[in-house]
């Protein structure tokens, strides 16, 4: 049966201008990093790809390498896109990344000229698509002269080939750099995508104060701490520490860490959340992060996290309080 997206698609899903640009993005968007390639049936795909975009999330992001297999998140996303959404097209946000190892040679990586067109061609061939709404450079390449990189990006855009283009995991001052570059050209940076969540925040050290100057948005990878972040959790660390497997490093299950977690479940409670939605609240918590861009294994996942956009805002006290809790936590993704 043909699919048809839901009417309310736009009615609660909340939308946020990523920096001095015409772009709203969903505070909730997913990334198809996992779960979407080669080690999934393409049924589950489409029934999270679709749940989503009914939900109002109408941007997907990918790279060239997703997968397992590198790609194949790509090719998966394609055949969804050409069966269902097609017709939707003008309403979505599209994105892909060149930067890590995709093929061998010297121009199957990093940030050369060569590697980007080349790379967002493959990408598009894949997808089947003529463009794709973003581009990013998903990572610097300390060899590569960042002119060099940034000229491939705006050629990009010239050709038709993508609309706008942002930057992944580059630090302030690559950022500050790479958009002054970007600027001159006459191609702004419509986006940043870090990584930051409770656990992981670099970014508050000099990166954010370079976007809100800029005028950049961001959109905020990794939101949940790889899993860190969620109810299951602190039962996983807790059966670590009983049953040591020498899969997580001991500093992770320690008496306090478990401690940490527990008091942020409780604050989730009292809010009637889950720590997932508590964790998201608290990265949306301000305008300095655009959106929030979830990974999922299963339809319950994606409900879940666009649910905690139904929550009142965090109070100074319970931001407060968060900020005590964190105080010392560590990151130990597993």
């Amino acid at each position: 049966m043909p699919y048809t997206a839901d009417e309310q698609r736009y009615d609660e899903m909340k939308y946020a201008r990523s920096g001095k640009s015409g772009i709203r993005l969903p505070q909730i968007a997913l990334g198809l990093w996992q779960n979407f390639g080669g080690n999934r049936t393409l049924d589950i795909q489409e029934e999270m790809i679709l749940r989503s975009f009914d939900l109002g999330i109408n941007h997907f992001d990918l790279a060239n390498n997703y997968g397992p297999p590198p790609g194949s998140a790509e090719e998966n996303f394609g055949v969804l896109f050409k069966k269902h959404l097609r017709p939707y097209r003008d309403e979505l946000l599209i994105s892909t990344k060149a930067g890590y190892y995709m093929w061998k040679g010297p121009y199957g990586e990093w940030g050369s000229r060569k590697n980007l067109i080349a790379s967002l061609d493959q990408s598009l061939g894949r997808m089947g698509l003529e463009y794709v709404d973003i581009f990013y450079h998903h990572r610097p390449d300390p060899n590569t002269p960042l002119e060099e990189t940034m000229a491939a990006l705006d050629h990009i855009v010239r050709q038709g080939k993508a609309l706008y283009v942002g930057l992944s995991n580059y630090d302030a001052e690559q950022t500050r750099e790479a958009v002054a570059i970007l600027r001159n050209l006459g191609t702004p940076c419509l986006v940043h995508q870090p990584n930051y969540s409770m656990l992981n925040r670099w970014i508050e050290d000099g990166l954010q104060d370079v976007l809100d100057e800029q005028g950049v948005g961001s959109i905020a990878f990794c939101p949940l701490g790889r899993g860190q972040l969620t109810n299951k959790y602190v039962d996983k660390i807790k059966e670590e520490r009983a049953n040591p497997t020498g899969n997580m490093r001991t500093e992770a299950y320690t008496d306090e860490r478990i401690a940490k977690f527990e008091a942020l479940q409780a604050v989730a409670e009292r809010r009637e959340q889950t720590i997932s939605q508590l964790a998201l609240n608290w990265i949306l918590r301000d305008n300095r992060v655009t959106s929030a861009l979830i990974g999922a294994s299963r339809v319950s996942q994606i409900e879940e996290n666009v649910a905690a956009l139904k929550a009142p805002g965090l109070t100074t006290e319970e931001l407060n309080e968060i900020e005590g809790i964190l105080n010392g936590i560590g990151n130990y993704a597993w």
